[in-house]
């Protein structure tokens, strides 16, 4: 899946760029290092503790140090009422749109709790926001009807663009979440029941970490890995004070100092304009947005 031609446009100088290790030029032919592209190369994964395995396995497989700190933690609602409600109504909808994994892992424990033993309603079409997301639904032996293109909330509206007007939708999602989805299918004429299913949060736990990494030239990683919106808020709330879902405030010329020479590699144009917004580079973005891709992208910028 590529990205769009204005996210490309956007980083074409910077994803170019080589990546540095210690103060030495990071590119290397693939006959120097087969196999292992990413030999000596230190990268900071900043996913959920439980979601970290596939991105970090996949990076030390091509020889990259891997350095584990969550900037986001997945937690259950304050309240499952509101899900526990629509789950017991799921017969009255059309469609229903699950957009990460934690959404459906949340779904199927309210579903069993509920005491859901039967499959879900023969008419009830399922759109899923990616292929780990269309895995995770299919696991429960649950049919995916559509999947975008593109894995952003605006693929997913594109998609469903012609089947949802006078249709009954439920969007299971987080507490945050970009409202593109509900907004755009309302405008379709679709009848949109948003719940929550889950919420993040900053780990407390990581904030001496970071600023510890980050503070240590031989522990300073020389990629740091994003893989959506809410890793970006996280991280840049880990180096100061945070505003909650606004702009975090800066920590100013020592933030500057401590991410000298430090790469930001994005999942995608979602997650890169993020970055921008606070005032952060992205040096790297994956033209397929999903975790093999961002590797990819990482391995691409260091050969380059």
């Amino acid at each position: 899946m590529k990205a769009t031609n204005k996210s490309r446009r956007a980083d074409s100088s910077s994803g170019k760029s080589s990546i540095r290790r210690g103060g030495r030029d990071a590119r290397r032919t693939a006959g120097e290092t087969p196999g292992l592209p990413l030999r000596g190369l230190r990268v900071l994964v900043g996913r959920a503790r439980h979601q970290a395995s596939a991105l970090s396995s996949g990076l030390r497989s091509l020889g990259a140090e891997v350095l584990e700190i969550p900037f986001i933690e997945i937690r259950r609602p304050r309240s499952y009422g509101p899900l526990d409600s629509a789950l017991t109504k799921l017969s009255e909808y059309d469609w229903l749109i699950l957009t990460s994994v934690n959404g459906v892992e949340a779904m199927w424990e309210r579903l069993q709790k509920l005491g859901f033993k039967a499959q879900h309603p023969a008419h009830l079409k399922i759109a899923a926001i990616g292929p780990a997301t269309r895995r995770a639904i299919e696991e429960h032996g649950i049919k995916v009807n559509v999947v975008p293109q593109e894995y952003v909330a605006e693929s997913v509206v594109a998609s469903l663009r012609r089947s949802v007007k006078g249709k009954r939708v439920l969007l299971a999602r987080a507490k945050v979440a970009r409202d593109v989805i509900p907004r755009e299918l309302r405008k379709l004429g679709a009848r949109v029941d948003v719940v929550e299913a889950y919420e993040t949060v900053i780990p407390k736990s990581s904030r001496e970490r970071v600023r510890a990494a980050l503070d240590h030239p031989e522990r300073r990683p020389n990629v740091i890995t994003f893989t959506s919106s809410s890793t970006v808020r996280n991280f840049v709330a880990l180096l100061g004070k945070s505003r909650g879902r606004g702009r975090p405030r800066h920590t100013g010329r020592s933030q500057k100092m401590h991410l000298d020479g430090v790469k930001f590699a994005s999942i995608g144009p979602v997650t890169s304009s993020t970055l921008r917004e606070l005032g952060l580079p992205v040096d790297i973005e994956a033209e397929k947005y999903d975790i093999p891709g961002l590797i990819e992208a990482i391995v691409k910028a260091t050969v380059a």
